[in-house]
């Protein structure tokens, strides 16, 4: 597994190194966090970035943010101290482990784990609600659709749906693609998509 520690303080990176290297880990990069980081991040590809920040800034949790959207893996943050903004922050940037005054190399490999099992929850329950959404969208454009063929072609419900259905088949297509055609063919003739 691949590791990027992103440290400026060479004395607390080692710490996290040393902590990794005796959990079995040996594929680690130090980033420091100047100038183009987010881009050397995302060329290197790590599956997991650690920061340890002392006490981070604002500007520095939005540069997290970055972080957390270009690369979409999990983060743990270590910080010396902290209070409810700063913890929100960090939660809204996409840290998925967020350690205050507790940078000791024996935490190191349970905190990796801690943040790889809530990131790939939250990924989870991300993916799980696209494809809710993506569910929902299709089922109102199908119900449009059957909305045109029953009243375009004086068709039962149950009608319009098994024509639908026929047409996705016989067609090779899935039943929202031939009912979204429909909607937009129905609107380019002056009917109610």
């Amino acid at each position: 597994m691949r590791i990027a520690i992103v440290d400026d303080s060479g004395l607390r990176a080692s710490v996290l190194e040393e902590g990794l290297r005796e959990a079995g880990y040996d594929d680690i990069h130090l980033v420091t966090p100047q100038g183009a980081f987010v881009a050397r991040l995302e060329r290197l590809g790590p599956e997991v970035v650690l920061m340890d920040l002392g006490s981070p800034s604002r500007d520095t949790l939005e540069e997290m943010l970055v972080v957390s959207r270009a690369l979409a893996r999990p983060i743990a943050m270590f910080v010396d101290q902290s209070d409810e903004t700063m913890i929100g922050a960090a939660i809204d940037a996409g840290v998925s482990a967020y350690v205050v005054d507790g940078l000791r190399k024996e935490r190191v490999k349970a905190v990796l784990d801690l943040a790889i099992r809530r990131f790939n929850a939250f990924a989870r329950m991300q993916s799980e609600l696209e494809e809710a959404r993506t569910a929902l969208a299709e089922r109102k454009t199908i119900d449009r659709a059957k909305a045109i063929l029953m009243e375009s072609r004086n068709l039962s419900e149950p009608d319009a749906y098994a024509l639908l259905r026929t047409t996705a088949m016989n067609q090779g297509r899935r039943i929202a693609e031939v009912a979204d055609a429909l909607i937009t063919a129905a609107g380019l003739l002056g009917g109610t998509p």
